[in-house]
Formats: structure tokens, C-alpha cells, sequence
């Protein structure tokens, strides 16, 4: 593989693993913050609920800032956001500071984790944009992997307040790598003013682009069904079925060896099946896993091996999906790549912001509530692949 390619993904798939540590290892610590909080299992879920909220609103800004003052200043501004905001978790005394807290956490962290679709783009397109999304993919997954059984780690001695100062930690680290590795991929020539009207015109273009916006939702309901598992598995998994911390973060980890493998083959699949088919075939595989997985629970069979092993192979389905869809849909927005990868993102991340409301409104402590939510998600996606199918793929860059 290019070395420079691998090079920028790791630096790009660092910046989105800090957001995802700020998800990923704060889990394991989500049923011991409630209770040392004095706070319900709900106010608990919101800590994540409003975390994407703002990560998904914030996005609308981030990429029309980068279009108009390049890749890295908007970079180094969420950076140094976010670390303020995680300090200020660990230092959190009541629940309702830690909520507004990991709001601004979220708004922080949409600059870093956006902003990269857009480096992406300006560096390459098609196979290779595909290529580079699934190394990035390969980065961002060791996360869900490892951030959970890291943050048991660091429970034991410092208390779920260590798990944000660790999170602080690595962003430090990621500031310096983007400083002094990451070059400035949008020229100034290319640079586009930045105003409200620009804005929503740039938003206009792409809100009446439907292989935009199918191919977005598609990869949206994806990450809606993922951050619905994200909300509840905490507390299905370690009070549901008993296990402790370091348990549930192996467990997490299996869950996620699906997407981190096969992210891996997305690019050389796009390119034998054409990335339509690719993701068509990936969504009903996708639906048939979480389908059958709800049908087992709702009929009292389910147990935990079932449920890890069946996600896994549903999250495999997911990994070539999600890198498939996002370069998709911005494959013939070059020239507001920044717009429209904040765009997308915002879709998607309200969309998964929605899903894990609706799963935590009725959840029961049982798995049921989760996977009905997830169930809708992946019919959704399936629904939006078939009619993206139908009207034909369009010419892919090699």
C-alpha cells in the first residue's frame, strides 16, 4: 500500500479516534459514574445522547470553515476544545455539569472527526479515496477494539475520572501529530469565502442531490444502529448478563472485530461488484443478521454467545457499508467537499442521535428495546440501497 496513504490515515484516523475514545472507553464507566453521580441509568445515556447531538449540529459549520480557511486552523480550534471540555468531565460533580460538559465535547470533537472526509477528498477519489477510508477505518476501529478494555484499565486505579483525563492525554498527542505531519491539502486558490449565504447555498445543492442524500442516509441509519448498541450495551451487558468491566470491554471488542475486518476489502470489493451493488448486497446481509438476532431474543432464546457472535458477523456487513457510502456521496461534490461532509455527517449523526433517544425512552434492562431500534435502522438502509440500486452507479474515479 502507498506509504503516503497509510502516513495521512493514521494521522487522520488518530484525530477520529479521540472522538471515539471520548465514546469508546467512557463505556465501561457509564453504570459506576451513574452511581457514584447519584444519577438514573436515562441521565446516564444522555451523557452520550448529547454528545452526538452536538457533534451532529456542529458538523453544519466545521466543513464550510475548513472550505474557506483550510483543513488545519479549524483542526487545531476542535482540538483544543475538546481537551478544555474532557478536563472539565474529570473535574464533574454532578450530572448535569458532566451533560453540558460532554455537549461542548461534542461540538469540539465534530471539527477533527468531519474534517477528514474532506482532507480525503482533496488528496484523492474513487478506489483510492476508498482505499484510504478503509485504512482511516482500520485506525478508527481498533477503537471500539481496544478503547473499552483501555478504559477498564484505567477504572481500576483512577476511577471513571481517569478514563477523561487519559482522553486529554491522547488529544494533546493528536495536536502534535497534525502539527507536525499533516500538511495543508486545500490550496488557497481553492479556498471558498465563508457566509450564512454560501452556506445554505452549498446545503441547497446537496439537499436536492438524492444520490447524495440516499447514499448519506444509507451510511446515517448504519451509524444510527451502532449508536443505538453504543447507548445500551453497557448496561445490557454488565447488568443484563453479569459481566464486570474487563469483560464487557472484551466482549465490546469482539462486537467490533466484524467492521475492522472487512473495511479492509471494501475498496477491492467496490471494485469487482461497483460500490452500488457493494452496498445493496451488504445491507440485506446486514438486515438479515439483526433481524434474525431480535426474532431469537423476542422468543426468549437469546443468550450472550449468541448475541456477540451474530454482531460480529452483522457488523462485518456494516464495515462495507459506512467507508462504501461516504466516498459515494461525495464522489461529485469535489468542489464543496468540506460542505458536504459536514452536511452528511450532521444527517447522520442526528439520525443516531434520534435512534439512541428512541432506545433509551423504552429501554427495560433487556436487550429487546435495542435490537427493535437497530431493526428499524438496518430496514431503513435496505430501503434506501434498493432504491439507490435502481438508478445505476455512477462513473467511480480509479
Amino acid at each position: 500500500m502507498n506509504l503516503e496513504i497509510v502516513k495521512y490515515s493514521l494521522i487522520l484516523g488518530l484525530m477520529n479516534a479521540i472522538s471515539a475514545f471520548a465514546i469508546d472507553m467512557y463505556l465501561p464507566a457509564m453504570p459506576t459514574m451513574a452511581s457514584d453521580l447519584g444519577a438514573p441509568i436515562s441521565s446516564a445515556q444522555l451523557t452520550l445522547t448529547v454528545y452526538f447531538l452536538a457533534f451532529g449540529v456542529a458538523q453544519l459549520f466545521w466543513g464550510p470553515l475548513s472550505d474557506m480557511f483550510g483543513r488545519k486552523l479549524p483542526i487545531y480550534l476542535g482540538l483544543g476544545l475538546f481537551f478544555a471540555a474532557s478536563i472539565g468531565c474529570a473535574y464533574a460533580q454532578d450530572i448535569e455539569t458532566l451533560i453540558v460538559l460532554r455537549f461542548i465535547q461534542g461540538v469540539a470533537a465534530a471539527g477533527p472527526m468531519s474534517i477528514p472526509r474532506a482532507i480525503i477528498r482533496d488528496l484523492y477519489t474513487g478506489q483510492k479515496a476508498t482505499r484510504m477510508m478503509s485504512t482511516l477505518m482500520l485506525v478508527f476501529s481498533v477503537s471500539p477494539m481496544l478503547a473499552p478494555l483501555l478504559g477498564s484499565f484505567v477504572m481500576e486505579p483512577f476511577g471513571w475520572r481517569g478514563v477523561f483525563f487519559a482522553i486529554a492525554a491522547c488529544t494533546i498527542l493528536s495536536l502534535v501529530m497534525v502539527g507536525t505531519l499533516l500538511p495543508e491539502t486545500l490550496k488557497p486558490s481553492d479556498r471558498r469565502p465563508f457566509d450564512m449565504r454560501t452556506m445554505f447555498q452549498s446545503f441547497g445543492i446537496l439537499l436536492k442531490d438524492m444520490n447524495y442524500l440516499s447514499l448519506t442516509f444509507i451510511g446515517g441509519l448504519g451509524m444510527a444502529s451502532f449508536f443505538t448498541f453504543l447507548g445500551s450495551a453497557s448496561f445490557v451487558y454488565m447488568e443484563h448478563f453479569g459481566l464486570d468491566p474487563t469483560q464487557f470491554a472484551i466482549a465490546f471488542a469482539a462486537n467490533a472485530a466484524g467492521f475492522f475486518v472487512t473495511s479492509q476489502f471494501a475498496a477491492n470489493l467496490m471494485g469487482i461488484a461497483g460500490p452500488k451493488k457493494l452496498i445493496f448486497v451488504a445491507t440485506i446481509g446486514y438486515a438479515i443478521m439483526v433481524g434474525g438476532l431480535l426474532s431469537i431474543f423476542a422468543l426468549g432464546m437469546g443468550t450472550l454467545p449468541i448475541m456477540i457472535a451474530m454482531f460480529i458477523v452483522a457488523n462485518g456487513f456494516m464495515g462495507l457499508i459506512i467507508p462504501t457510502s461516504m466516498v459515494l456521496a461525495l464522489e461529485d461534490h469535489g468542489p464543496i467537499a468540506g460542505a458536504a461532509a459536514s452536511l452528511g455527517g450532521t444527517l447522520q449523526m442526528l439520525s443516531g442521535s434520534l435512534a439512541m433517544a428512541i432506545s433509551a425512552m423504552f429501554f427495560d434492562g433487556t436487550p429487546v428495546p435495542m435490537l427493535v431500534v437497530i431493526v428499524a435502522c438496518a430496514l431503513g438502509a435496505l430501503a434506501l440501497a434498493i432504491m439507490s440500486n435502481r438508478r445505476g452507479t455512477p462513473a467511480i474515479a480509479e
